[in-house]
């Protein structure tokens, strides 16, 4: 198994700025602000945080899902619960 990826390389669809994030492990990012040209980034439709959206590397709880093989829940399934 491999571990889990604390960090991902988010990249804004507006300017193409990039920066290496920590990513938030106990719930989702559901907004990120540009550093390059202040866009307020929010997910895509179907995705449950930015990091899904625009990062590099998915959210901690969807590689977590990858890994073990459940479905693909993400931390929007946990604050339902």
């Amino acid at each position: 198994m491999s571990a889990v990826q604390p960090t991902s390389m988010l990249t804004c669809p507006v300017c193409g700025h990039r920066a290496i994030e920590t990513m938030p492990t106990e719930a989702c990012q559901y907004f990120y602000e540009c550093r390059g040209c202040h866009t307020v980034l929010r997910p895509k439709a179907g995705d449950c945080c930015v990091f899904c959206s625009y990062g590099s590397v998915p959210c901690p709880p969807i590689q977590e899902a990858r890994v073990s093989g459940a479905s693909q829940s993400c931390c929007a399934a946990r604050v339902a619960e």
